[in-house]
């Protein structure tokens, strides 16, 4: 392992390096995370099969896509590519520290800013992936249609072809054939989205500013990074007081956010399975009411 990671970061830099300490980095369930400190300095590594390359080249350019905004701190990727057995992405190594009082509040200020980046179209010049599932970001010149065709109707398909089907897909058909009712009084922009904005992807750096990382970049509303920011453990307080001071949301967004919601907790069915079927049939119902 030692010798490979050398000649990914010889590759990488065109210096000659020494490797001093290898150490894996906890968090992440798809890659092979490590913590690389080395004569020439510390590197982010991340390692997986060769096959999935593609992967990591849409991650490098997502995160350049939101280090180009100025906005908000991202890791430095430096390169992508397939050495030996393994494809990498190796970036920089950012020490973490705690947050202070005005952290959170710093985080909303600088997302909303980021998604004040904007594009006559949504979707993204390339498909990249939503975890390890592919995310199809084909451009639309209408949200509802790109939001229906390439996020809701992709991950349901793939339901039924891992099993789910019955009442999953007759619910999900009738919140698709229904979907420009959530969007009748409302417009979104096409804003530059980080895609999979989750308390496990962002953190504070040592000076305690913060760093958000793992994106599934597209442009799309808004609306679903903020809504994905309160699944699974939630963002807090002072972080949607500080984004809606920056930028109010819009008051449907409290209806919506489940609509996008959906989205992830769908593709977690589809990468974990049954555990997520009662959550995703709960949102379906809770939007079909709205239909009602």
């Amino acid at each position: 392992m030692t010798q490979q990671l050398q000649q990914i970061l010889t590759s990488v830099t065109q210096q000659s390096i020494h490797i001093k300490q290898v150490r894996p980095v906890a968090g992440g369930s798809i890659n092979e995370s490590l913590h690389v400190a080395t004569d020439q300095g510390n590197f982010f590594v991340k390692l997986n099969q060769v096959e999935l390359q593609d992967m990591f080249a849409a991650e490098h350019e997502g995160l350049l896509a939101m280090a180009q905004t100025s906005s908000i701190r991202v890791p430095q990727s430096f390169a992508y590519g397939v050495e030996q057995t393994d494809a990498y992405i190796v970036m920089e190594y950012i020490e973490l520290g705690s947050a202070k009082s005005s952290s959170a509040t710093l985080l909303g200020e600088q997302l909303a800013a980021m998604h004040q980046h904007t594009q006559a179209q949504f979707g993204w010049y390339r498909h990249n992936t939503i975890g390890s599932t592919p995310q199809i970001n084909t451009l639309e010149s209408d949200w509802v249609t790109f939001f229906a065709e390439h996020r809701l109707l992709f991950q349901l398909q793939l339901a039924a072809r891992h099993g789910f089907s019955g009442d999953l897909q007759q619910q999900g058909d009738r919140l698709v054939n229904g979907l420009k009712y959530f969007f009748t009084d409302y417009q979104p922009q096409a804003s530059l989205l980080h895609g999979d904005l989750w308390s496990g992807n962002y953190a504070y750096d040592k000076n305690a500013q913060p760093v958000i990382f793992d994106p599934a970049v597209y442009y799309g509303d808004r609306e679903t990074d903020l809504a994905m920011t309160e699944l699974f453990g939630g963002f807090p307080a002072d972080f949607y007081a500080a984004y809606n001071r920056a930028w109010p949301l819009d008051s449907g967004y409290q209806v919506r956010k489940h609509l996008y919601k959906l989205y992830h907790v769908l593709n977690h069915l589809n990468l974990f399975g049954g555990g997520y079927l009662s959550q995703a049939q709960q949102l379906l119902d809770r939007l079909l009411s709205e239909l009602n």
